[in-house]
């Protein structure tokens, strides 16, 4: 049986759980400008950056996160609390409202720009290598959103949320391709599901099995590594918006729920 514990409440649309390499638990807050820590006594801490701080990942001593509202891949100094720019174009374009981020085995950053939430134009997902190089390994797609490489294999997972499918393909982390696309699974298969937004973020669970946060439905959804579904987890608000395993298996899965503005620990 799923246990469902609040670890905060009042977030201001919490985004990007992420754990870094002491086991504090950090998240973005992109209507509060800033991103939230819990360290592992409970106590928190809020650092302010500016913008609309989205998605997040830990590489390195720092806190990488997307920002929508400066169209651009910051990172935090754990350290020090210092924040910085590294990415903010491709070429002469600003960057496409950049939403969610993951880094594979070489170092390369992937990360999913879908543009406005408000309009129809599609989106990409681009890579950013650690020689500086940048490419649009994906375009033409409607609102990407979270993505993730399976382990042990370069199958790479990208999250199309409002056509409620998720796609699969191998990642070539040395020429930057993403090849041999095909749909994963569909995340949505209820006869109203045309009006819930699909799939948000995603996480690879210590299990192998692959857990989807489904904004607007209200649930975590999980599938095998081969894209069958298993089971639900049924949340207390409607829109979790990510989600991540706690290393340490103490909290479990976290997830972040924008309608009630939560971080929770399910463990079961």
């Amino acid at each position: 049986m799923d246990k469902i514990r609040v670890l905060a409440t009042g977030l201001r649309f919490p985004e990007g759980p992420v754990f870094d390499e002491t086991g504090c638990l950090w998240c973005v807050e992109q209507e509060g400008e800033g991103l939230f820590c819990r360290n592992l006594n409970g106590e928190i801490l809020r650092v302010p950056t500016g913008g609309r701080p989205n998605g997040a990942t830990v590489r390195d001593g720092y806190v990488w996160f997307c920002d929508s509202g400066q169209h651009a891949i910051r990172r935090l100094t754990i350290s020090s609390k210092e924040v910085e720019t590294v990415l903010d174009r491709i070429g002469a374009d600003p960057l496409q409202w950049p939403n969610d981020l993951h880094f594979d085995q070489r170092g390369n950053l992937l990360f999913t720009c879908p543009g406005s939430s408000e309009d129809d134009m599609p989106g990409y997902v681009a890579a950013y290598s650690p020689d500086g190089l940048v490419e649009i390994v994906a375009d033409e797609l409607n609102y990407p959103n979270g993505l993730t490489l399976l382990p042990g294999s370069q199958t790479l997972l990208i999250c199309e949320t409002h056509k409620q499918r998720i796609w699969q393909g191998y990642w070539d982390e040395e020429s930057l391709s993403w090849e041999n696309i095909s749909v994963w699974t569909t995340v949505i298969d209820v006869p109203d599901g045309d009006s819930i937004p699909g799939p948000d973020g995603l996480t690879v669970g210590p299990d192998g099995d692959v857990y989807v946060a489904v904004f607007g439905a209200g649930l975590i959804r999980v599938f095998s590594a081969d894209g069958y579904f298993k089971r639900d987890i049924t949340l207390p608000g409607q829109n979790p918006s990510n989600c991540a395993f706690d290393p340490s298996g103490e909290l479990g899965l976290i997830v972040t729920e924008t309608e009630r503005g939560e971080l929770l620990s399910i463990t079961w």
